[in-house]
């Protein structure tokens, strides 16, 4: 085979072989395909795409390109969660230890944030002596003895993905739907997972900005699950507001403790309750959803789950006692109110631009070797459907330094204020099985 056949072959909507995808990368992670080649394949199969069987060849041969974990001495099912991403998008921290709490094997690799959006690792980086860098031996022994663990993608799983991923952020190729079904669902097959739930958010916060977009990637997503014998879920969830009323690191794991005390934000308990409950189903540990989210709410209650969080933090080197005391969490030095120049309801949100008025204060990185402040970020004071009076608080900026007038002026614009109620946003907008 030569690369050059290949990416012809791309170009002119043909489809590639399991035999020549396995070839693509298997020569490329070897370093024998050049950067340039590759590109002209990446841009080929973000302008023509990839059926399913193509797709999940990827995946495969991205998956096959380095470690795959044996998690085969955990009993039970092993059952992970992945989102596509989002601002204020903190469910995996209340999850993983309340599903722990109920007995769900939850191996869960996550992520950092990029761009507008925030992620897993570094708000569990909030918790002063957390780690997220275990050795795998290390990894298997907490999900076995406690349940879950949230780690960092070790250098050797799916070493290809980390390869193409890099080429795609340069070469405008990131938001073709194959090439992100097939580095999601490498990662996680490679982590030893049996089953996957998916909640791939759609509106203007979130990658996928149009329900049809979302339905593709979901669809795709829970196909390549499929042809790999892993039963997937996937959730489309609403991302035209925040999650939650925090935006920032140590103000969301606040707020994920909140939820686990049972006195959190509507939106992400509910959402944990959700994803949580169809974990239980696909583990085996409940009937149906329903019973499922009883025994979750259970787990609340009687203080299970907040007993889970400490023990995982604990496990990962962190302090423990900032669920009982989250005063020793990061805190900013100063806070900014944004307030209202006008009455009225508030009908919409920019949710993209107050993830980024949040990078642009320190809460985020724009670039990958950007450092990121745990204490910064912003507290929403209103969302949809709130009414708003001229002065009241819109959201308060937590900051480490004074606010640009362009961030200012960014979170009071993001929030759209008229005259009429709108009708509730819809949390859940479709399952996919």
């Amino acid at each position: 085979m030569r690369m050059i056949d290949l990416i012809a072959k791309k170009r002119d909507h043909q489809e590639l072989s399991n035999a020549e995808i396995e070839f693509i990368i298997t020569e490329y992670t070897a370093g024998n395909v050049p950067d340039y080649q590759m590109s002209a394949l990446l841009m080929a199969i973000y302008l023509n795409g990839m059926n399913h069987d193509e797709t999940s060849s990827l995946a495969r041969a991205m998956l096959n390109s380095g470690e795959k974990l044996d998690l085969s001495m955990i009993p039970g099912t092993k059952v992970d969660k992945h989102s596509t991403g989002g601002v204020g998008d903190k469910i995996s921290i209340p999850l993983a230890p309340l599903v722990a709490s109920a007995g769900v094997k939850n191996p869960m690799i996550s992520g950092r944030g990029l761009g507008h959006t925030g992620g897993t690792l570094d708000k569990l980086e909030a918790i002063p002596g957390y780690q997220v860098d275990e050795t795998v031996d290390q990894f298997i022994q907490q999900v076995q003895e406690h349940g879950t663990a949230i780690i960092s993608a070790t250098k050797d799983v799916a070493p290809a993905d980390r390869k193409i991923y890099a080429l795609r952020d340069v070469t405008s190729t990131v938001e073709a739907i194959p090439l992100i079904a097939s580095s999601v669902m490498s990662k996680k097959l490679a982590s030893g997972t049996n089953a996957l739930v998916l909640d791939v958010k759609v509106g203007n916060g979130a990658f996928m900005k149009t329900e049809e977009r979302a339905r593709k990637l979901a669809e795709t997503l829970v196909e390549i699950g499929r042809q790999n014998q892993v039963p997937c879920v996937a959730y489309l969830t609403d991302m035209n507001q925040p999650l939650g009323y925090t935006i920032g690191n140590a103000l969301e794991i606040k707020e994920s403790i909140d939820v686990l005390r049972g006195q959190g934000p509507e939106d992400v308990t509910e959402l944990t309750l959700i994803l949580g409950a169809e974990m239980l189903v696909l583990a085996k540990l409940a009937e149906n959803t329903e019973d499922a989210r009883q025994i979750l709410i259970g787990k609340i209650n009687d203080g299970s789950a907040l007993a889970a969080f400490k023990q995982l933090i604990s496990d990962q080197n962190g302090d423990a006692s900032i669920v009982d005391h989250p005063e020793k969490l990061p805190q900013a030095a100063m806070t900014l109110d944004i307030t209202a120049k006008q009455a009225g309801y508030v009908i919409g949100m920019q949710t993209n631009d107050l993830g980024l008025a949040s990078v642009k204060i320190g809460g985020g990185r724009a670039k990958k070797e950007d450092k990121v402040d745990p204490a910064v970020g912003i507290v929403l004071h209103k969302k949809i459907g709130d009414t708003v009076e001229v002065g009241e608080s819109l959201a308060t900026l937590y900051l480490n330094s004074e606010a640009p007038q362009e961030v200012q002026d960014q979170v009071l614009n993001s929030f759209e204020i008229g005259t009429d109620r709108p009708d509730p946003l819809q949390l859940i907008h479709e399952i996919i099985h």
